[in-house]
């Protein structure tokens, strides 16, 4: 059976920033999309061909099981960062519940959905815990109900248009050295473009069912070099100051109050504690067709210099 004739995907998140790059892939196939945004028009995933764009509350189960009418699969990627333990529970542990039930009773057996890396019901922050207790409901009810369920947990996501090497790189024009918490934690950052791939390779591949991913690049790098080359990308080395763990704590303090985006809070100090690299628990992204992960110097056009 051909998928990208006889399948029809919904995707929830589909306009974020992972989301428009797996609607690209996808759309590259020729498999048909239905993106679910609670604010259309999603001008990020809108003029594909392959996709539709509708506006919905994914919470309500009436109005998701409408929405997933006509389809065969389902894609989960909404997740929040910041946010208080109402809204972890209520995005990652309900909602992701709410998915598998609505699933269940359309008929649809086959869901994917995101999860993070270092996500265990032992971590220290609410963001992993929160994602942790998803993944059970999930495992939970795909068992009970016979859904064929595909887990990734990516490292921290980067490309050209992301909001991680990007903003770093943004804070290095902007100011005359970068006062960084948690320097010294650790990432293994991968391309948001292996990731799409990596999903639709599942998509493709039923044998990926039932299976968790982890997804890591080829790089593990600290969170003070990650800083070091967003100031290469923007070519403003800035001087980094390693800040202790009180001084983290009250700067991740400050951030969450400032208006706007929350670039840092108290949460994400207590996730930097868990290392976010590949555990050798799971497959990675060799499994899923993808053997040649590529590097940021890769993606960003950077050269390294010689040792």
């Amino acid at each position: 059976m051909d998928i990208t004739t006889t399948h029809k995907v919904l995707i929830l998140g589909g306009s974020g920033f992972l989301g428009s790059h797996i609607c690209e892939r996808l759309n590259e196939l020729g498999i048909k999309m239905t993106v679910m945004t609670r604010r259309a028009p999603a001008k990020s995933v809108k003029y594909l061909p392959f996709v539709d764009v509708i506006e919905g509350d994914p919470s309500k189960p009436e109005v998701l099981k409408r929405a997933m009418k006509g389809h065969t699969a389902v894609i989960n990627l909404i997740a929040i960062l910041h946010g208080t333990e109402k809204g972890f529970e209520q995005l990652h542990e309900r909602l992701p519940a709410t998915i598998a039930n609505a699933c269940s009773e359309m008929n649809i057996k086959r869901l994917i959905h995101i999860s993070a890396l270092g996500a265990e019901q032992s971590a220290p922050s609410m963001y992993l815990r929160s994602k942790a207790r998803g993944e059970q409901a999930l495992h939970s009810i795909a068992q009970t109900k016979g859904l064929n369920l595909t887990l990734f947990r990516p490292s921290v996501l980067f490309g050209e248009d992301d909001k991680f090497i990007n903003v770093f790189a943004k804070l290095q024009k902007t100011f005359p050295f970068i006062p960084l918490a948690c320097a010294d934690a650790t990432f293994q950052p991968v391309w948001v473009v292996d990731v799409a791939h990596a999903v639709a390779y599942a998509l493709l591949h039923p044998q990926t069912a039932n299976k968790t991913f982890e997804l890591v690049g080829p790089e593990v790098l600290s969170l003070k070099e990650l800083v070091e080359f967003a100031g290469k990308v923007s070519h403003h080395n800035r001087p980094i100051f390693a800040l202790p763990p009180f001084s983290s704590y009250l700067q991740a303090l400050v951030m969450e109050k400032l208006p706007g985006p929350t670039l840092m809070s108290r949460d994400n100090l207590l996730s930097m504690r868990v290392p976010n690299v590949h555990t050798g628990k799971f497959p990675g992204l060799k499994e899923l067709g993808i053997l040649d992960p590529q590097t940021l110097s890769a993606v960003f056009g950077v050269r390294q210099a010689k040792s």
